[in-house]
């Protein structure tokens, strides 16, 4: 199937893989504009679900939810964000990439749109799960963008700056999402959103992508594999959204479902052993390298959940809310920012893997520093130990995608799918199970807390008895009746032995991941260890030699046919 486009590729311009854009030089005027409208796209992608999550708790009020309902809107639009890359791959090698950024874009500003007049549970569900999938299509076009605004020796920057972008919404979000509920409800961080999208389409239809080629590549099996992975990776997600709110053990249902998805993944990847194309290369991802990138990537994730679970649960346990958090999260913004121009200034193909190891050790630091916590902790006390993981997450993430992509590009095209669809996974599964995970030792740590404060308050002890007069004191223009007031001084402090369980609970998860991560720090000591004694040499300057090699032989068929 040939493009319809007239476009006539040179040798070098040629897309890299079908559903790719083409690779044309482009002047410097237009490649600073490609470069503002990836970066447009990107925060664009990822604020969608960067505003629900950190408002799920006025979400919540307005749309007059329950806590584990609440809950559900975030994992419908994983559930879609995650399995939607499976298909979406090959549509665009099959139906182009213009095609593709049209229908995504219009997508995306529907269901903002949508956001504006649904009032119901389950139209808020369904509303998330769309934005999962037009999100998913935005995250490609991001590093497309970038890609094109750079020049072709440069282009991995692209890549990383692509992958990092999105990341940036969760702090934006925190910092916007103030000032656009004092304007007015939840709409206006919709009507926000909506603008962004719209935004984003005329951008895109003011400059668009260069042509791609397409190729048949869609097969009946691919959509067997969809409907029993898409289902088992839905229920898992449904699971690690819930567990820690309806507690695990506490719902026959999360049992069932966590068969139903070993069930279900199980048989999608017995399809995939067994195919002569498949949409997942099991036998390429089950090697070595593979596995261990994989690995690296999901448990550096989780332990990036200190910053996402942690500090904004600890301070939300003292009462900050995001009013409060402002000049905290304008100072992580700030340092993601300069954790993605040193992955890009910094880069060096014959080491990718140590900024990982570097952004690991920068994770324990900021966990230990967090873990003395107390009632009086502020979001000033955090300004350091958040910067420096907001400096880490953007340097392990650049770099694990550049290590992927070389190794997918050295194995071939046909792997392209298989890789984006277990990169997302581990990324979006593996920060719903750190928070997950994380949120399970808080409540099991602030219950043993809890009971271990709760043995030294007696009522013969006179420091109790002041505290309860003192909190009954506090009530007594409103109480008349001593025996109430008494009762409500007891709940003052019983309210105050919780805080104080919390707080110590949160310490205790701040030094599970400054532990977490020290572990992972000599893991990947070990790993670079292994690596140099075997003489491995890395994928990425494997990848410039191979490049470089097809070059050459592309001047030299030239040669050959202009000498003829």
């Amino acid at each position: 199937m040939s493009d319809p486009t007239p476009y006539a590729f040179k040798p070098h311009e040629r897309p890299t893989l079908p559903g790719s854009p083409a690779n044309p030089d482009h002047p410097a005027r237009r490649r600073r504009l490609y470069f503002a409208i990836g970066c447009l796209i990107g925060v664009t992608g990822g604020l969608g679900n960067a505003l629900v999550t950190v408002n799920l708790n006025f979400a919540q009020g307005t749309l007059g939810l329950n806590s584990n309902e609440s809950a559900w809107l975030t994992a419908a639009y994983f559930m879609t964000n995650v399995t939607a890359n499976l298909l979406l791959v090959k549509y665009r090698q099959q139906y182009g990439l213009q095609p593709f950024i049209r229908y995504m874009l219009a997508a995306y500003a529907l269901t903002t749109i949508m956001h504006l007049f649904v009032h119901g549970f389950w139209t808020s569900v369904a509303v998330r799960a769309a934005s999962g999938v037009a999100a998913s299509g935005l995250s490609t076009m991001t590093i497309q963008y970038l890609m094109q605004s750079l020049p072709a020796p440069k282009r991995l920057a692209g890549v990383m700056m692509g992958i990092s972008i999105p990341q940036l919404a969760t702090p934006i979000a925190r910092v916007l999402s103030p000032h656009l509920l004092e304007s007015g409800d939840w709409h206006m961080l919709y009507w926000f959103e909506m603008g962004l999208a719209f935004a984003s389409l005329a951008a895109v239809m003011a400059l668009p992508l260069p042509p791609s080629e397409r190729e048949k590549v869609f097969e009946p099996l691919d959509f067997l594999t969809f409907g029993l992975l898409a289902p088992g990776l839905c229920l898992l997600i449904a699971v690690l959204s819930e567990a820690r709110i309806e507690w695990w053990t506490e719902r026959a249902w999360m049992g069932w479902s966590l068969v139903g998805s070993v069930l279900l993944v199980s048989a999608a990847l017995l399809v995939e052993h067994h195919r002569a194309n498949p949409l997942i290369n099991t036998r390429w991802l089950g090697k070595r390298e593979m596995v261990r990138l994989m690995l690296v990537a999901a448990s550096v994730r989780i332990l990036l959940s200190e910053q996402a679970f942690g500090s904004v649960g600890l301070l939300n346990v003292v009462g900050m809310i995001n009013d409060q958090m402002i000049t905290l999260n304008l100072i992580i913004l700030a340092a993601s920012l300069a954790g993605l121009a040193t992955a890009v200034l910094t880069f060096r193909p014959a080491n990718v893997s140590r900024p990982i190891t570097i952004a690991v050790i920068l994770i324990a630091i900021g966990a230990f520093m967090d873990a003395d916590a107390t009632n009086l902790t502020r979001p000033a006390n955090f300004y350091l130990s958040q910067a420096l993981i907001g400096f880490a997450s953007i340097l392990f993430l650049a770099q694990a995608m550049v290590i992927g992509i070389s190794r997918t590009l050295l194995a071939g095209g046909k792997h392209f799918v298989s890789f984006v669809v277990l990169f997302s996974m581990s990324q979006s599964v593996g920060g719903l199970l750190g928070t997950t995970l994380l949120g399970t030792f808080q409540v099991v740590r602030e219950k043993y807390h809890s009971h271990e404060l709760v043995q030294h308050i007696v009522m013969t002890d006179p420091l109790v008895a002041a505290r309860i007069r003192a909190g009954g004191g506090a009530v007594a223009g409103v109480i008349g009746d001593p025996a109430l007031r008494s009762a409500e001084g007891a709940a003052i402090l019983a309210q105050q032995v919780a805080r104080e369980a919390n707080i110590l609970a949160f310490n205790d998860v701040f030094l599970l991941i400054g532990g977490l991560a020290v572990l992972t720090a000599l893991w990947g000591f070990a790993i670079r260890y292994s690596i140099r004694r075997r003489g491995e040499i890395s994928p990425v300057i494997l990848l410039q030699q191979k490049m470089m090699q097809a070059q050459a032989a592309q001047q030299a068929a030239q040669k050959g046919i202009g000498s003829q």
